[in-house]
């Protein structure tokens, strides 16, 4: 789906701790893999120490949320220690339940207003548009914190028949002030014209759970982001 735009909307920015004042360069959005248990934390505790990341996203399919819950807490924990948001894929109420920074919804996981009520004012809330800027649009008006396109790049993360030019981002980062995520099968060798087509952030998940040493992972990220 595709679609035109004449208006721009006045909306609200990012959070502080999202993206740090007249820094203006690309950030890292990391997504869990699938499995959380096990190592895991200790290969996200590695990721963080690869380079900067701005937020992780706990995105974990067909678990039972009491068991979600308790995986969740030890990830949770050492996003707050590293000062990295922790936000909940899908699930309003498990993000209400965990206190997480935020909540990421897509188009069939609730609405934004809702989400807002039930989380409170400082919470993020992203919301999937896919290649639709009427979409972007909605989740805008509707109080979304950010919003993400993709699939840029083929991804085996989430199947998506949905594929935008990276011109869309470039719209969007002229006209609103809310961030945009760009997603789907990004890794440092094909980020760069999604950062240069103005995305605020990049998110991964693949690039760096699929690598056998996160850190370096991560780290390969660093270079490409910066737009100066």
């Amino acid at each position: 789906m595709t679609d035109e735009l004449d208006t721009p909307l006045d909306v609200h920015g990012f959070a502080e701790r999202f993206e740090a004042e007249g820094n203006r360069d690309c950030q890292l959005y990391l997504i869990s893999p699938q499995e959380v248990d096990g190592s895991f934390p200790e290969r996200l505790r590695a990721a963080l120490d690869g380079g900067p990341v701005a937020a992780f996203q706990l995105r974990v399919k067909g678990v039972d949320e009491h068991q979600l819950a308790r995986l969740a807490e030890p990830l949770q924990a050492i996003c707050a220690e590293r000062e990295v948001a922790f936000i909940v894929n899908d699930s309003i109420g498990l993000a209400k339940r965990l206190g997480a920074d935020g909540v990421h919804l897509g188009q069939s996981d609730g609405d934004p207003r809702e989400a807002r009520t039930i989380l409170g004012a400082a919470a993020q809330v992203g919301v999937t548009c896919h290649d639709s800027r009427h979409l972007a649009m909605e989740a805008g008006e509707a109080g979304a914190d950010y919003v993400a396109f993709g699939a840029f790049y083929p991804t085996t993360t989430k199947r998506s028949e949905y594929r935008p030019d990276p011109s869309i981002l470039g719209w969007w980062s002229t006209l609103f002030t809310i961030p945009c995520v760009a997603i789907g099968g990004i890794t440092p060798a094909n980020a760069k014209p999604l950062v240069e087509a103005g995305a605020d952030f990049v998110a991964v998940c693949q690039a760096v759970w699929g690598a056998e040493d996160p850190a370096a992972a991560v780290a390969a990220f660093t270079p490409v982001l910066g737009r100066g």
